[in-house]
């Protein structure tokens, strides 16, 4: 049903509609009333009157003794009044067409005071029927339409735009239809490359017939001849190998499905079994020791590949275990410096742990590791000088007297070069020092192996000296 805007009430008492929209094929009502307020006022006929191209045209007369004429759509029925009355003279269109489109005239006889008129203006909206898709296109440098969207049978004219993260562009192109519609066709342009195939791009339709924008999706379709290449060789042909695979892939739009094997030999080996696009060897033999090609085919084109096989006399796994020894002794090697550099970092850690713990006073002695019990010594304290004890044994004079010769001896033929000093003069300096106390288990006599070096190249005394 149309859409009625603003009443209009003239002087005349004759109340209308100033516009009215209706929509193509659908119903378009035209109000139309006057209001008799003076007795002597007579009405005697009602019509509508259309202004075609500048000259007038009777659409619909009412009439109280001769009824309803409709001079345009006789047979129709399409116009009629919405209720016969002298009154009430509102007009209803069936079925718009865009040619009742126009300024319509509500005109009402009167007596005395002649015609009253209302006028109306009937404007026909077409909602537009819309679609889009992708024009196939090959291949080339040369920008052309990729997409075409068109909203056809509109009026007004729809508004075309594009959504698309490509770089292209859009045109424009209107044609008026017969009926007075008009139909928009966009296209959307670009260079077509192969990457632009299959990528999406929307086409946005707007019009004042539509609630809202109306949208259609496209997937570009960029033709492109095949691009080709040969899978399955893994470099491990051998003699006697069973069910090796070569598979040709293939990419194209459309895609191949036409595929075609040879070497450069000439024919495919005996053992050599075609399936489609891929290629079985039954068992591996010096015969397929050869180049395979395979060629792919599709609209746009068809384009080969080659693959060169080597076939080998033992398959590569030796190879592969021997890669895995050397991999392992490399992993084994480098474990085991670092665990000799531990080592090392340990002992000469030991080493400086025992360094610091051997230099000690001169005064003392230290007892194996720190951790061990001291020996246990009898201390005796000496009153009188160091001198060779009275009352020995027979024996102990015996070796008295050895080792004074064994001093005379020395002093003629001293060891090194240097003269011993006499064993008097030793007394005499242990006269100087008075009384000590002697660390030794033996009492007796005087030790000359009492020195015991140290980790740091010095020497220390075993007996305690107290000063």
């Amino acid at each position: 049903m149309g859409r009625r805007k603003r009443k209009v009430v003239f002087a005349q008492q004759v109340t209308v509609n100033h516009e009215v929209t209706g929509y193509l094929g659908k119903k378009a009502v035209l109000p139309c009333n006057i209001v008799v307020t003076e007795p002597e006022v007579q009405v005697s006929q009602v019509t509508w009157v259309k202004e075609i191209e500048g000259r007038r045209q009777n659409v619909a007369v009412h009439h109280p003794k001769h009824g309803q004429n409709y001079p345009v759509e006789r047979n129709s029925r399409r116009i009629h009044f919405h209720v016969p009355s002298l009154t009430d003279a509102t007009l209803v269109i069936e079925h718009l067409l865009m040619t009742d489109e126009g300024t319509y005239s509500c005109e009402f006889a009167t007596y005395p005071h002649g015609n009253e008129i209302g006028t109306t203006n009937l404007i026909v909206l077409a909602k537009p029927t819309s679609s889009a898709a992708a024009e196939e296109v090959k291949a080339s440098n040369v920008e052309q339409p990729v997409a075409v969207c068109t909203s056809a049978n509109g009026k007004p004219p729809a508004r075309i735009t594009w959504q698309s993260k490509l770089n292209g562009n859009s045109s424009v192109e209107t044609t008026n239809n017969p009926d007075g519609t008009v139909t928009v066709t966009s296209r959307y342009n670009l260079i077509p490359t192969k990457e632009a195939n299959e990528q999406q791009i929307t086409c946005l339709v707007e019009h004042v017939a539509l609630p809202q924008a109306e949208s259609f999706p496209v997937q570009l379709s960029i033709l492109y001849a095949p691009e080709v290449a040969i899978e399955g060789y893994d470099d491990n042909w051998y003699l006697t190998r069973n069910d090796a695979i070569l598979v040709c892939s293939a990419r194209g739009n459309p895609t191949p499905v036409d595929f075609f094997w040879t070497t450069t030999n000439g024919p495919l080996p005996k053992s050599v079994e075609v399936q489609g696009h891929r290629l079985l060897v039954r068992k591996v033999d010096y015969t397929v020791n050869t180049t395979f090609i395979c060629q792919a085919t599709n609209r746009v084109g068809q384009v080969s590949t080659q693959q060169i096989i080597l076939v080998r006399d033992q398959p590569v796994k030796s190879q592969s275990r021997n890669v895995g020894a050397l991999a392992g002794g490399i992993v084994g090697g480098i474990l085991a410096l670092a665990i000799l550099g531990i080592i090392v970092f340990f002992i000469l850690h030991r080493r400086h742990a025992r360094a610091s713990k051997g230099s000690f006073d001169p005064k003392t002695r230290p007892f194996g590791n720190g951790t061990a019990q001291p020996p246990k010594h009898d201390f005796t304290e000496l009153d009188r000088p160091l001198k060779p004890a009275t009352g020995r044994k027979p024996e102990d004079e015996d070796d008295e007297e050895d080792y004074r010769e064994e001093e005379r001896e020395e002093r003629r033929h001293p060891p090194y070069g240097y003269a011993p000093r006499h064993r008097e003069d030793e007394e005499e300096r242990f006269d100087q020092l008075g009384p000590i106390l002697r660390f030794s288990p033996d009492p007796h006599g005087y030790e000359y192996d009492d020195m015991e070096s140290q980790h740091d190249g010095s020497i220390i005394s075993k007996t305690a000296v107290y000063v």
